[in-house]
């Protein structure tokens, strides 16, 4: 017995088909994908299709309701400020606001809408700019001696100047 002779079982392993290879191959000329139609096609995939059935996606009711007027914060809690200010990333006798949040990773768009909520503790008195908090995190941060400023920034802020008729 020679190194090129070891080999398992004869069915251990097994041959891929080698497809397109005549007609004696058995999977010559069409190869395999049968004779013209969508599936003979290459690049054709049909998702949901069960055979002219009435598919699992239709045949099932609608559900739910998504509001696309939702408004989406990013929830910051009260432990992680106070881990930001142990680890001297946040200065808490400055006013904490989106820019610092921002420049911190904590939030990844400037524009985003931050809600505070009061999971965790926080030791530090902080005044904290925010567009919206929770009942529990506003009074922990009174509690302490912190304000929390709400703050409502609208993208469509625009200065309207009444016309006064004369």
């Amino acid at each position: 017995m020679k190194l090129n002779e070891i080999r398992d079982n004869k069915e251990a392993t097994k041959n891929r088909k080698r497809i397109g290879r005549g007609i004696g191959s058995g999977t010559g000329k069409t190869s395999g994908q049968g004779h013209k139609g969508q599936k003979a096609r290459s690049g054709v995939a049909i998702k949901g299709f069960e055979g002219g059935q009435m598919p699992i996606h239709r045949r099932l009711p609608k559900r739910g309701f998504t509001n696309i007027f939702r408004t989406t914060y990013t929830e910051i809690n009260l432990d992680k400020i106070e881990s930001l200010i142990k680890d001297k990333k946040i200065d808490p006798a400055n006013i904490i606001n989106a820019e610092q949040l921002f420049k911190v990773g904590l939030i990844k768009k400037m524009d985003e809408k931050i809600k505070l909520l009061g999971k965790g503790e926080l030791i530090s008195k902080i005044n904290i700019e925010v567009s919206a908090s929770s009942v529990s995190a506003k009074a922990h941060v009174e509690k302490i001696g912190g304000t929390v400023l709400i703050f409502n920034k609208k993208k469509s802020d625009k200065i309207i100047i009444e016309k006064s008729e004369a």
